[in-house]
């Protein structure tokens, strides 16, 4: 038996020990395009004002009041190894308030993490009757992580503008302007899902937990059936398959789609796994919220955009790597250009690759030259 941060005894925990992050922010899990979007967002001068202003209209009441009166709220008394979950994954994560959890009647598996001025974490009890407790937990350890990212907001604005978009799509050109920003939403949201996965692993610290979660959303409850390299295996089947067509082909499929696919999902959460952020972050280093304030948001969009070009450099889809191609294909291009345009307007003949035409007298300039500047650099 362990005891939570309010002081009650939890009898769910496991008995392994697992890391606590004191004082951690959200930072330090978010995925690099999750967490530009949101540290330019937090930099806005009244951009929080400007969306509780919204309050009246966005759908945040009527939610709460339908969650209150048809769905079951987690408490002691109901729900109690649900509960202690909760509890656990927010002392895990430092996050000072519980935020109230229901469970509701559909037997599709899903939960979300909604509200505005309070996020509220929503189970189904399709998703209940399906995992067991460890995956449950990385499950709850999920939400939790995008109320502290700040999450809950944007994907209620998300709901609310897909319900929009939805009344005005006999209005000519009305729906094109909605579903633009919901488009746009909806890929900042898929990325937000990749950084709630990385915190739930940070609550279960089992791997093997949340990958078992993410296989039974893919195939349901049939484990005996199903292996983890195996799926995995298809993830990386799915990167690299098919030519050109395939590839435009898994942009329209994922474009409607507010959460990643999950076979990627489970692909992504093990190499986060495996890095060396992580390895810092479960040595005890890593960013605190009391230095949110002075995060750089030129900063989170340079990782934000390396991370781009490694996933470029790295990937196997089809498109990706003629991208890539192009890119390389264009600094070569670049790099030899401004070879011969130096030669015509510096004199003497351009340079074979792997030979030096000149004596070291001769080359006084390409002395002088930084390092790592020249053509192709």
């Amino acid at each position: 038996m362990t005891e939570n941060h309010d002081g009650k005894q939890q009898g769910s925990v496991p008995s392994r020990q697992r890391k606590r992050f004191p004082g951690i922010s959200s930072r330090a899990y978010e995925h690099p395009a999750d967490r530009s979007a949101l540290v330019a967002l937090r930099k806005l001068t009244g951009f929080d004002t400007v969306f509780k202003a919204l309050s009246g209209l966005l759908p945040e009441r009527s939610l709460r009041l339908l969650y209150l009166s048809d769905s079951v709220r987690v408490s002691d008394a109901q729900f109690s190894h649900l509960n202690e979950m909760l509890r656990d994954a927010c002392y895990i994560l430092d996050l000072d308030r519980v935020p109230p959890m229901y469970v509701t009647q559909n037997p599709v598996p899903n939960a979300m993490c909604v509200g505005l001025d309070e996020p509220v974490i929503v189970l189904t009890t399709g998703l209940v009757e399906l995992l067991d407790e460890e995956e449950m937990r990385a499950v709850i350890g999920h939400e939790v992580g995008h109320a502290l990212s700040g999450h809950a907001v944007y994907r209620t604005v998300l709901l609310f503008l897909t319900n929009v978009a939805l009344k005005v799509a006999w209005i000519p050109l009305g729906n094109v302007a909605v579903m633009a920003i919901v488009t746009a939403l909806r890929e900042w949201f898929r990325k937000s899902e990749l950084s709630a996965d990385r915190a739930g692993l940070l609550v279960g610290q089992d791997l093997r937990a949340s990958m078992r979660g993410l296989m039974k959303l893919a195939g349901g409850n049939h484990l005996h059936e199903m292996n983890v390299d195996a799926f995995l295996a298809q993830a990386d089947e799915y990167e690299k398959a098919g030519d050109l067509r395939d590839s435009v082909l898994k942009i329209l499929n994922v474009l409607p789609r507010s959460h990643p696919f999950t076979t990627v999902r489970a692909a992504e959460l093990k190499r986060w796994s495996e890095s060396r952020d992580h390895q810092r972050l479960m040595d005890g280093h890593y960013p605190k919220r009391s230095e949110d304030k002075d995060a750089s948001v030129s900063d989170s969009f340079r990782e934000s955009a390396g991370h781009y070009a490694q996933t470029v450099r790295d990937s196997k889809d089809p498109l990706f790597k003629l991208v890539g191609d192009i890119a390389g294909g264009a600094g070569d291009l670049a790099g030899d250009l401004g070879g011969r345009l130096r030669t015509v307007f510096g004199g003497g003949a351009p340079k074979e690759p792997g030979k030096d035409t000149g004596t070291e007298k001769d080359s006084g300039k390409d002395a002088d030259r930084e390092p790592g500047e020249g053509p192709g650099a």
